[in-house]
């Protein structure tokens, strides 16, 4: 159980073996606290410091000797606080980043076919048509079904909250009953008859289809193609045209 936590926040094994014998033995050497840890003397001393910059160890000198201590286990929650600042940090570089590496990315001149499994991988399509639409054309079009939409919503629960954060807007033809607008969202129905086994979403030269296999775990199918999308989209509008 402790272990487990302390691995959320990022310590290694031998970490957390260097720090709880810290824990345990209250004020000691290096040589000491390897002993007891387990770990070799100059991997202890390594780690030993690296605790100290998380705030978790601290040393001092006496008689000409350093000494380690661990500090109250509180900290924890400032290691934590540490770690989501860094996190946020990153998450911000990354965004930044993100139109330098896009124009570096490599774009094959034929359709690319990407296959997604589970609610990760059904999670991945959504989150891309947010960030696809909201630097392009901000709109995408969805072929909606009841049957697939509640693994679309286990999958990423806050999709529409995200969506309409991001100033994404959707037009849904429904295939099958149910269905609302929740923001910056129109929608009309094709049927109220039972739904169609797949949900189409059409976005930014993108066309993705999420499924059920025959266990009824969720998956994805995207193609990447610009006349492919146009295809779809100009059927789509059609269709939209005559509801």
């Amino acid at each position: 159980m402790i272990d487990s936590i302390l691995k959320k926040l990022g310590l290694s094994d031998k970490e957390i073996k260097v720090y709880k014998a810290c824990l345990e033995a209250g004020p000691s050497s290096v040589r000491s606290i390897a002993l007891s840890a387990g770990v070799n003397r100059g991997t202890t001393y390594d780690i030993l410091k690296s605790l100290q910059k998380m705030g978790l160890v601290a040393y001092y000198h006496k008689a000409k000797h350093q000494y380690f201590a661990a500090e109250d286990p509180s900290v924890l929650r400032d290691a934590l606080e540490q770690k989501q600042a860094q996190l946020e940090k990153t998450k911000e570089e990354i965004d930044a980043v993100i139109p330098q590496l896009r124009s570096m990315h490599k774009q094959e001149a034929k359709p690319v076919v990407k296959f997604y499994e589970g609610a990760s991988g059904i999670k991945t399509i959504l989150r891309d048509v947010i960030e696809q639409c909201s630097s392009g054309s901000g709109e995408y079009y969805v072929y909606s079904s009841p049957l697939i939409k509640k693994h679309l919503h286990k999958s990423y629960p806050n999709f529409s909250k995200d969506r309409i954060k991001a100033q994404v807007k959707v037009k849904s033809i429904s295939i099958g009953p149910g269905g609302s607008t929740v923001g910056l969202d129109e929608r009309k129905w094709l049927t109220d008859k039972q739904g169609s086994p797949t949900y189409t979403l059409l976005y930014e030269g993108r066309v993705a289809m999420v499924s059920v296999d025959a266990k009824g775990n969720a998956i994805g199918v995207m193609i990447e193609d610009k006349n492919i999308f146009e295809t779809q989209k100009m059927l789509f509008e059609f269709n939209w045209n005559k509801l």
